[in-house]
């Protein structure tokens, strides 16, 4: 049965893992992003945001579940892993989007996989699915670093000054 505290808990998770998605959100592909060259199999535009928003509920669930069975102070490892990955989400969204910063957003990319991947480890230690439960999104940000490395090497002019 769920508590207040598991529910409030819950809408917290939510909270903060969408926050991060609306901060995404505020950098959104535009003319120069149209202009690049991208691969053939770059995914329809349409197709993002789905993929996102189901993403964002299964990490959202992965760090209640994790919070609920261990509390903050059980798995502050974890989560203190799990925020500092939307953190890294963010700043690419505004690297590659905001700032049109192809190659330091392949650098930060290539650092959330890696907080990523040991988000996942941690959570799968403590809730195995939990750690399931990010399995998609640590694909997803691997298909997404050859995007932006594939796009990276075909607009060597694209990389703006300074």
């Amino acid at each position: 049965m769920l508590t207040t505290r598991d529910i409030l808990g819950a809408l917290a998770w939510l909270g903060l893992t969408f926050a991060a998605a609306f901060i995404g959100s505020r950098f959104l592909p535009d003319a120069w992003y149209a202009g690049l060259r991208k691969p053939s199999w770059n995914p329809p535009s349409w197709l993002f945001a789905p993929v996102w928003t189901l993403l964002y509920l299964m990490m959202a669930a992965a760090a209640w579940i994790v919070w609920r069975r261990h509390s903050l102070q059980g798995a502050l490892v974890p989560l203190i892993l799990f925020v500092l990955q939307l953190v890294l989400n963010c700043i690419w969204t505004w690297l590659f989007f905001g700032r049109h910063r192809l190659g330091a957003a392949l650098v930060d990319i290539g650092a959330l996989w890696v907080v990523l991947l040991a988000t996942l480890i941690a959570f799968w230690s403590l809730q195995p699915l939990a750690g399931q439960l990010m399995v998609p999104y640590l694909v997803w940000v691997a298909f997404a670093t050859f995007l932006n490395l594939t796009i990276y090497r075909l607009n060597p002019s694209a990389q703006p000054l300074g």
